[in-house]
């Protein structure tokens, strides 16, 4: 059994950036990384655009303008603006070349055809030069930016279509167990409802992983080794959640052994998720998960995620991490390390009740986890903890 730091520099070493690349409509990539610098192809904004509903000017010395017309955001016109005169403007709109400023309209008094300004005003307010943005032939956006929807917007707004990702990878989850039945369906004494393939798809789809494949094996050994085989052949990653234990119908770790599964470590020193299995095959890893759904949503977090995003052109993976004053006291039970459901507000962060590796209720309200390495043996109100922060 190794420590959890030792497990996390242990996956850090195994897990390697792709270099795998493929093209995605813009619409469709959000939260890839880009391969390669965005070179943007146009000035942005391409013209000389006002900033409010107002004015534009001719001048700026006067106090009364003739108002000679109007411009609107898409007008494709260039209307001739002399001294003294105005020109009804609206935000985006393209600024009459001979403007020499926009004046908000709140700061006019109109009367008929005459604007009138109480105010001085200086050249060129509010008009958004030409390039402010971004300048034909600059980088619009570096390799190895995580695209956002802001991001993905802004390229949009020059007229991109296409950028080159990092591919990220497929993955296969598998969950075993005789006992486990899907949601809808009428429990049988001893049975109850699976909910670790539903709980990690939704974690994957809300960090943008959609290349999932979901397996439901029973306890039998032949059914396991033949499953976990086929996906060791078709996907990149390898998900498993149950029958990783040393049971009688635990048949995980015994599959993974005679598929020659190269096994980095297993069981690590900590509460919840201790039967955690990480190993390679050829370019496949391999995330073994504790059954109990606390257990595997902890690994999932702490182990799984990150490496999918390293894997993915990520710099940085990892969850955000900061240290942050308990407003409750904990006790911790035994020697090993704990990733503790917790909820973090202006008040502190609190330690939830339910911190069992079988209920979910206490992870359901948690936007946390407070980190207590082995060493630390309890928690006093006001102390400072490690948080980690979830999606």
């Amino acid at each position: 059994m190794i420590a959890v730091e030792k497990a996390l520099q242990l996956i850090n070493d195994s897990i390697k950036h792709t270099d795998l690349l493929t093209m995605k409509p813009i619409s469709k990539a959000q939260g890839y990384v880009l391969a390669k610098d965005v070179v943007c192809h146009m000035n942005m904004p391409p013209f000389r655009q006002s900033a409010m509903d107002g004015y534009a000017l001719g001048s700026i010395d006067d106090k009364r303008y003739k108002l000679i017309g109007e411009v609107k955001a898409g007008d494709d016109d260039d209307p001739k603006l002399g001294k003294g005169e105005a020109i009804r403007i609206f935000t985006g709109a393209p600024v009459p070349s001979g403007a020499k400023a926009v004046i908000m309209q709140e700061k006019v008094n109109v009367k008929n055809d005459e604007v009138i300004i109480e105010e001085n005003i200086k050249e060129n307010s509010n008009i958004r030069p030409i390039g402010e943005q971004v300048h034909n032939g600059d980088v619009a956006l570096f390799k190895g930016t995580v695209l956002t929807p802001s991001g993905v917007g802004y390229l949009a707004s020059l007229g991109i279509t296409h950028v080159e990702v990092y591919k990220k990878p497929s993955i296969a989850i598998i969950t075993t167990g005789n006992e486990l039945v899907p949601p809808g369906q009428k429990l049988k004494h001893g049975q109850i409802y699976e909910s670790n393939s539903i709980m990690l798809s939704a974690a994957l789809s809300e960090s943008g992983f959609s290349d999932v494949s979901f397996y439901k094996v029973e306890d039998d050994y032949e059914l396991t080794y033949s499953l976990i085989e086929n996906a060791l052949e078709h996907y990149e990653i390898v998900i498993l959640t149950g029958g990783i234990s040393v049971g009688d119908y635990d048949f995980v770790g015994k599959a993974l052994n005679a598929l020659d599964v190269d096994e980095v470590f297993y069981k690590v020193k900590q509460k919840p998720g201790k039967p955690l299995y990480f190993g390679k095959k050829n370019d496949t890893t391999v995330f073994a998960l504790p059954g109990n759904p606390a257990s595997a949503l902890s690994c999932f977090y702490i182990y799984v995620l990150p490496s999918l995003f390293k894997i993915s052109g990520h710099s940085s993976f990892h969850l955000k991490r900061s240290l942050e004053t308990s407003s409750s006291k904990y006790i911790k039970k035994g020697q090993r390390s704990e990733f503790l459901k917790a909820i973090l507000d202006e008040n502190g962060v609190k330690i939830l009740d339910g911190q069992a590796s079988s209920m979910l209720r206490s992870f359901a309200l948690a936007n946390t986890l407070v980190y207590l390495p082995e060493e630390k043996t309890e928690v006093n109100i006001n102390d400072k903890v490690q948080v980690i922060h979830l999606p």
